[in-house]
């Protein structure tokens, strides 16, 4: 495995020394691991310690990559939210499925729309490996009875349906009025008193403490740091909000507030694993829906949610998985939201070719450091001005608001020194790279919605 000895930004410490190739994997371990997966919903590359904010201090997440593996080049499979899940959900591009190409899914939607309930699932394929299954926080991916977690794979819901939620009411807010389901148990809306990120976080500790014959997958996804822009004390707020985006609110400090409580819940889960004796043979993975927005940094990155620029789809990437992997290291492996089914799966010790038909890969030997990074291709489109993306190797081709770019990421992450007029062979040989495998992607119907960033954003193009 080739390890990256450059700290990561603003990491250095957090990380520790980093192993070497030949010390990058832990003796193993009998028996299957447990999973606990964590997806944050609209953080940025750098809003954390450990990648570099220059405000926010996340000692708990920062743990799991100093007690693991950290990669720096994490992506999300689009810039919007329930898109990334379709294909986190599937293990393929999410452009193969009508609902991945809603952009996010929202009101307008046909109605019924969700994963084909006949498609395995990163859920389906581990509760046939015997996994108990649970699904903690946001869904995103269609209502119930038809399309809850339940008909996907998962034994178990406690969240929410809708793509956002109050942090204290539980609804999305609209016209002042609470509309959709909810916070939901199963399939039933429920009632339940709290700060939003605090009850999945003890909804997961019960889920981790639990006692079973069977390894659990817990897919714990965090509706922070969306908005409506509210911390912990900010119960008197909530009743004022006319609607949920809350362009008129928030803060630095507001956002802080919200990332720094997901962290403090990420260490009750943690302080949980090892009160339970699971820490050493459980799999914990952190990272993020899509890059950040108005509060956020995606530094040395550009861009934001809604954008194909790094810092619309680049993440925070990271596992620990102390039976198997030695802590402290850095890959320079690429991997993106659709790897997590194949890989996991192959952790579990199922057989990946067996279990379907997946655009991601599995990519475990490579975090157990059984092997080198593997150079791959990499697509993505997004509707809202005319995006497109691919990334070969360290070369990257970028369309957006009509221009088209051409950069190498190895050189310049942060796509600046852009070599479309300099390098046209190149830009034209991606465009065709990009053009043949969008060709086997379903098309947008005319009327499928894209957030556009510039109508909320004043620094926008």
């Amino acid at each position: 495995m080739q390890v990256d000895r450059r700290s990561f930004m603003g990491g250095a410490g957090a990380l520790g020394a980093l192993a070497v190739a030949g010390e990058a994997t832990a003796a193993p371990r009998a028996g299957r691991p447990n999973i606990l997966f964590i997806m944050a919903d609209d953080l940025g590359y750098a809003d954390l310690s450990c990648t570099g904010s220059h405000h926010i201090r996340t000692p708990a997440i920062d743990s799991i990559g100093a007690k693991g593996i950290m990669l720096r080049q994490g992506y999300a499979n689009s810039s919007i939210c329930s898109p990334t899940r379709t294909a986190l959900l599937t293990g393929c591009y999410q452009y193969r499925f009508p609902i991945g190409i809603e952009e996010p899914l929202g009101p307008a939607a046909p109605a019924g729309i969700g994963v084909p309930l006949d498609r395995p699932t990163i859920a389906s394929v581990l509760r046939t490996q015997g996994y108990r299954t649970k699904l903690v926080g946001k869904w995103h991916l269609g209502e119930p009875p038809k399309h809850s977690p339940l008909h996907h794979g998962y034994d178990e819901f406690f969240g929410i349906v809708e793509g956002a939620a109050d942090y204290f009411r539980h609804h999305m807010v609209m016209g002042g009025k609470d509309v959709g389901i909810g916070l939901a148990q199963g399939d039933t809306p429920i009632e339940r008193n709290g700060y939003l990120t605090d009850l999945f976080g003890d909804e997961a500790v019960k889920t981790i403490e639990a006692e079973s014959d069977k390894p659990f997958f817990l897919s714990l996804h965090f509706n922070a740091p969306h908005w409506p822009w509210e911390g912990r004390e900010d119960a008197a707020v909530a009743p004022t909000l006319g609607a949920s985006f809350h362009y008129n609110g928030g803060s630095l400090a507001k956002y802080r507030e919200m990332v720094e409580a997901m962290d403090q819940n990420v260490a009750k889960l943690l302080a949980a694993l090892d009160r339970s004796g699971k820490a050493d043979n459980t799999i914990v993975i952190f990272t993020s829906d899509n890059g950040g927005e108005r509060f956020s940094e995606t530094w040395p990155f550009t861009g934001v949610k809604g954008e194909l620029l790094e810092g619309g789809i680049r993440v925070p990437l990271m596992l620990r998985w102390p039976a198997a992997i030695a802590a402290g290291w850095q890959s320079d492996q690429v991997m993106i939201s659709m790897d997590f089914l194949p890989t996991l799966l192959a952790m579990a010790g199922g057989d990946v070719a067996k279990a379907g038909t997946f655009d991601g890969v599995d990519l475990s030997a490579q975090l157990k450091g059984q092997a080198s990074p593997l150079t791959r291709s990499l697509y993505w489109r997004y509707k809202g001005n005319g995006q497109a993306a691919l990334r070969t190797g360290d070369w990257k081709y970028l369309k957006l608001g009509g221009k088209e770019h051409l950069f190498d990421l190895a050189a310049d992450e942060r796509e600046r020194a852009d070599h479309a007029s300099d390098d046209p062979a190149r830009l034209q040989a991606m465009r065709l790279q990009w053009d043949a495998w969008n060709a086997q992607m379903l098309p947008y119907p005319l009327g499928s919605f894209s957030e556009d960033v510039r109508d909320h954003y004043a620094d926008r193009y």
